[in-house]
């Protein structure tokens, strides 16, 4: 019997080779995308094997291959069948997609290569023959599987993986360090531009603004968003490196938010230092954390714990963290002291459930923060404050954006220009098309669904055209200032992280300036 653990990012490569139909939920089922893993049916399994060679995150495995910590996957494994009576293991018959006959020699963009950037990639390639150019703003492609995932998740970042493969397709063009805008001054490429060199350009610029709490004290030093932590401790360049725990007086952090995001924030804070050293976690973020000392991070959930946007696996991962407490405080008439010095002597995370936060304190820098708890208005002492209450896309000058939803107007993935009319040849997937909501898997279903449209727009011949090739498009990019870095800079990138990591037994150290990264790649600012 093979068994699905916290790793799964729900990619579901798994349920497309599966020759029983074991794995639930699939994408077309309830639930998809909204579950945090994938699970086996044990009673339907006969251990082919075929799921974990699949999947990309190295998730599966045997049940008897399983190590301590990852047991407990066998009954989550069998309780969802258990508790989901209407799923259905068996044998199903293959299907197969329709490939329609679309125009030779069309040209595609795809700007941003996050997981939905990596999956229309992977769709466009297996269901055109067109030549696709893809576009980041950084040196190094991945997104916010680079600058996203915590360093300690190092299984989920392996997707990336399949994406590097798909890069070295003779019909991939990848050019990195080039953002789009319209700025031309500064380097950017506009939205204009690239429509007059490519027959379609989907965008999957993800969703990385944070959103505001709205109180007062929220600009004071030491109030941060998960965003910016985040990618400081994940490396993401133009970060401030500045010390962002540089008061140590009490101990204490206090993130406002329940979801994974604020659960890996907590995590990484008070994971001990000797542990996050063996991970890819940024050097300026280890010294400080090994400095600081974080004793205790207290999470404001504003519902109860059955209401908590966390997922089940990113909650059971806090318990496997050594010598770290996890506190559940459920009940909005018990409240805890917290309006001084953590114990020195314990590392925990404390849940506060039916707790909102009324005010940031401090003069020139965070001493605490008034939070309401049920009925009940108390201060707790901290350091720092984190906001992770949900994020939204950042506007592209030259694109529509709807600045109340925090995403991309479209229909379907169709992006739509400020009279609600479609833009042809103009696409927007992934959570910039939806808003953030779902993960890695969740994304894939959403990019391939966009493809399919463009697919049905393109044998209709809705697409725009356009007006330039390859070699123009080239020498628009050789007159602008940023150096362009394809893919031989970013794999003299990589080597050069792996080999700094070698030195100290990590798996790579991160440059964490893009000019130190265009250096690497080999190239020159102009």
């Amino acid at each position: 019997m093979f068994v699905i653990t916290q790793t799964c990012c729900s990619d579901a490569a798994c349920v497309s080779v599966c020759p029983v139909n074991c794995i639930h939920p699939t994408p077309e089922e309830r639930g998809f995308g909204s579950s945090d893993i994938l699970h086996i049916d044990p009673e339907a399994c006969i251990d082919c094997g075929a799921c974990a060679d699949a999947c990309p995150v190295d998730a599966i495995y045997p049940a008897d291959k399983l190590g301590t910590r990852d047991k407990v996957f066998i009954d989550i494994n069998a309780s969802y069948y258990r508790d989901n009576t209407d799923v259905t293991s068996g044998w199903t018959p293959i299907t197969y997609p329709v490939i329609p006959k679309l125009p030779a020699g069309q040209r595609i963009a795809v700007v941003g290569t996050g997981p939905s950037g990596g999956y229309a990639l992977r769709s466009l390639l297996d269901r055109t023959t067109a030549d696709i150019t893809v576009i980041d703003k950084l040196p190094t492609p991945g997104g916010l599987v680079r600058a996203g995932v915590a360093p300690d998740h190092p299984g989920t970042k392996k997707v990336l993986r399949g994406f590097d493969i798909l890069y070295r397709d003779p019909r991939v063009t990848l050019v990195t360090n080039v953002e789009v805008g319209e700025d031309t001054a500064a380097g950017q490429v506009s939205p204009a531009e690239l429509a007059d060199h490519f027959d379609a350009v989907f965008y999957a610029v993800g969703a990385s603004d944070s959103r505001q709490l709205g109180i007062p004290g929220e600009d004071l030093n030491g109030s941060t968003s998960a965003t910016d932590l985040v990618a400081w401790y994940n490396a993401a360049p133009a970060i401030d490196d500045a010390e962002v725990l540089r008061h140590n007086n009490t101990g204490r952090v206090v993130v406002v938010g329940t979801g994974n995001v604020a659960l890996d924030v907590a995590r990484i804070l008070v994971s001990p230092p000797e542990l996050l050293a063996t991970t890819d976690i940024a050097d300026r973020a280890l010294e400080v954390l090994r400095r600081q000392n974080v004793r205790e991070v207290v999470l404001l959930g504003r519902r109860d714990q059955a209401g908590a946007a966390y997922s089940a696996a990113e909650y059971r991962a806090l318990n496997s963290i050594p010598g770290v407490d996890v506190v559940v405080e459920n009940d909005p008439g018990v409240i805890s002291d917290d309006s001084g010095v953590a114990d020195p002597t314990a590392r925990r995370i404390v849940f506060r459930f039916h707790s909102a936060p009324e005010e940031i304190l401090g003069d020139s820098w965070v001493s605490g923060v008034r939070v309401r708890t049920g009925a009940t208005s108390h201060v707790i002492a901290a350091d720092l404050v984190v906001r992770s209450i949900g994020y939204r896309s950042t506007p592209i000058a030259g694109l529509p954006f709807d600045q109340q939803r925090g995403v991309f107007p479209n229909d379907d993935g169709r992006l739509l220009d400020t009279n609600g009319d479609v833009i042809p040849g103009s696409y927007v997937l992934g959570w910039a098309k939806r808003g953030p909501t779902g993960g890695i898997g969740a994304n894939k279903v959403c990019a391939e669904a966009t493809v399919d449209e463009f697919l049905i727009d393109a044998e209709k011949g809705l697409l725009s055209g356009r007006s330039h090739g390859q070699k123009h498009f080239e020498a628009l990019l050789r007159q602008r200032e940023a150096p362009v870095i394809g893919y031989r800079g970013v794999r003299a990138i990589d080597r050069a992280e792996r080999r700094r990591g070698e030195e100290l037994n990590r798996p790579r150290v991160k440059f964490t300036s893009v000019p130190d990264m265009v250096k690497a790649a080999g190239r020159r600012k102009r």
